[in-house]
């Protein structure tokens, strides 16, 4: 919540300072920022891609492929449901793999460029 109130008896305002608007603009168009978005894409779209093709992987062969599906592989497990646990797995060894490479590559970037808006400093372009 923002305030126009002033700061506190005696002391000064240590609210962080709101950037303008050409500073996002600023920020938005400068190296540093096209570097952070090209670490998100290059590690998200590759990643999305290959698990939707895996997913319709998935999806066709139960479709079109019923005999192999409802192949058994030991007892009552056939390869339609390894296949289909392998999708939740899959699910949370992306998510795994993105909090890595977020908390690695993205974050530190990100919070340089946060921190250095909020302090009113230009950023390098």
């Amino acid at each position: 919540m923002v305030t126009d109130a002033p700061p506190p008896e005696g002391g000064t305002d240590t609210s962080p300072a709101q950037p303008t608007t050409e500073s996002f603009v600023e920020v938005q168009q400068s190296a540093e920022f096209g570097e952070l978005r090209r670490a998100h894409r290059s590690f998200a779209f590759p990643l999305t891609i290959a698990f939707i093709a895996w997913y319709l992987l998935y999806v066709l062969l139960s479709n079109y492929a019923g005999g192999f599906m409802g192949t058994r592989l030991f007892g009552n497990v056939n390869v339609a449901l390894v296949l289909g646990l392998g999708q939740f797995l899959t699910t949370f060894l992306i998510a795994w793999f993105y909090s890595r490479h977020a908390a690695g590559k993205l974050d530190p970037k990100a919070e340089l460029i946060k921190s250095r808006m909020e302090s009113g400093m230009e950023a390098d372009a």
